[in-house]
């Protein structure tokens, strides 16, 4: 009952190799993407307009960061820990395609656990006489690639008796997926407290200098694991995360780059013209960008937002309905999605809705190793993250790179949900 084993694959499954490659290669794009979006004020401001008037928890954040930009940054350093997440669609020929699911832009987990899987997966190929596949597994070490950016930024901060904080639900049940990064730190030397809103609302100060305390410890980075759902937060946590962002603590991520994450965002970004001027002069970057995108449509009030609603609604196997959330499990499909888009497609809470062309990848057969769940071979469909890390000091990029990859995998008859929701479960990718 308190701990069980990570859900994971028998097997490792088949992943194009060239696919693989193209999400590697366009990392770095997305990392300077997120961090031009959470510096330009008027592009997040125009972009989300309608969604904050009626999602209540977009429209918090958003007058968190407005308040605290008006204030004026005391935050000097930023730090992006991200992780952009594929399918492979199998268009009209057959011919498989990397397309972006969304990029997660806080609390992106299991970097921790994915750096344990090809190990096991290694190990089972093994038994079964496959010696030789067994080798072909790439090595995967996100915890460390992932830590090695708290590290810079913590430098950076520039008090080598500070501490890195980590953000925590009040109930953690994937505790070993941050341990595996916390350790990392910890073998630099470097202190690591875990804290949750709570603790912040009733032990946290800043002094003069905007510097945040906790229980007497000076704090260099705050990393959120918490924050992204509106059940994290109640008056007092609203409370904490105002006083998180006022300091000039390194926040990963600051309230800037968790507002680049929202699923509006993402939409915007589809539009003709929008890439090209957030990332002025970098046609390249923004080619392998627009290569990865699904179709996404806005569901603003207008002619534009009614006749996407009504496809919708008669087409509703051809799309995703998708709200401003994080963390899996909040997407709608099929029936589900046309009722609620017949419920509100003359109600301006549509506008809290974006909707995305529904990916049609290829299912393999595995077996889905969970705890208290029957042993059998399932239809599966996976999903490939990369995780990307960036440092900024001011106006000047310090670090930029991918830091590793997490396969994710799940029965073709769910819908959503990830690994975390119950649903996916970790594996390892045998590129082919």
């Amino acid at each position: 009952q308190v701990v069980n084993y990570a859900p994971f694959t028998l097997l490792p499954s088949a992943v194009p190799s060239a696919l693989f490659e193209q999400a590697y290669a366009v990392q770095q794009d997305f990392n300077l993407l997120v961090d031009a979006i959470s510096q330009n004020r008027e592009f997040l401001e125009h972009t989300l307009a309608s969604t904050i008037k009626v999602d209540d928890f977009t429209a918090r954040l958003f007058r968190i960061y407005t308040q605290v930009l008006e204030e004026g940054l005391a935050q000097s350093v930023f730090l992006g820990i991200n992780r952009s997440d594929y399918m492979f669609d199998c268009g009209a020929d057959g011919t498989p395609a990397l397309k972006q699911i969304e990029i997660n832009t806080i609390a992106a987990s299991f970097g921790g656990l994915t750096s344990r899987t090809p190990a096991v997966h290694r190990q089972v190929l093994k038994v079964l006489g496959k010696a030789e596949e067994a080798s072909r597994l790439l090595p995967n070490n996100p915890s460390q690639g992932l830590a090695l950016g708290i590290v810079k930024a913590w430098e950076l901060y520039g008090s080598q008796s500070a501490v890195v904080m980590f953000l925590v639900e009040e109930v953690q049940r994937n505790i070993f997926d941050q341990r595996c990064i916390e350790n990392e730190l910890w073998n630099r030397n470097i202190r690591v407290i875990r804290k949750r809103f709570r603790d912040v609302f009733e032990k946290g100060s800043l002094d003069d200098a905007r510097r945040l305390y906790i229980d007497g410890q000076e704090v260099a980075v705050v990393y959120y694991r918490e924050g992204y759902v509106p059940q994290n937060y109640d008056p007092q946590n609203w409370e904490a995360r105002l006083l998180l962002e006022r300091s000039k603590a390194v926040k990963c991520p600051d309230i800037a780059t968790q507002l680049a994450g929202t699923k509006k965002v993402q939409q915007e970004l589809t539009r003709p013209g929008t890439l090209e001027r957030l990332l002025p002069g970098r046609a390249a970057s923004v080619a392998r960008i627009r290569a990865t995108f699904a179709g996404l449509y806005s569901l603003d009030l207008g002619e534009e937002g009614d006749k996407v609603a009504a496809k919708a609604i008669a087409a509703p196997d051809c799309f995703v309905l998708k709200p401003q959330r994080e963390g899996g499990g909040n997407n709608l499909y099929g029936e589900e999605l046309r009722h609620v888009l017949e419920k509100i497609k003359d109600s301006p809470e549509r506008t809290s809705y974006i909707l995305m062309d529904k990916i049609k990848p290829q299912p393999s057969k595995n077996y889905l190793l969970r705890p208290h769940s029957p042993l059998k071979i399932s239809e599966c469909i996976s999903e490939l993250g990369i995780f990307g890390v960036y440092i900024r000091q001011g106006k000047e990029m310090v670090m930029n790179k991918s830091a590793g990859h997490l396969l994710r995998t799940k029965a073709i008859e769910h819908a959503d949900g990830g690994v975390a929701a119950g649903v996916a479960v970790l594996d390892t990718p045998y590129l082919v």
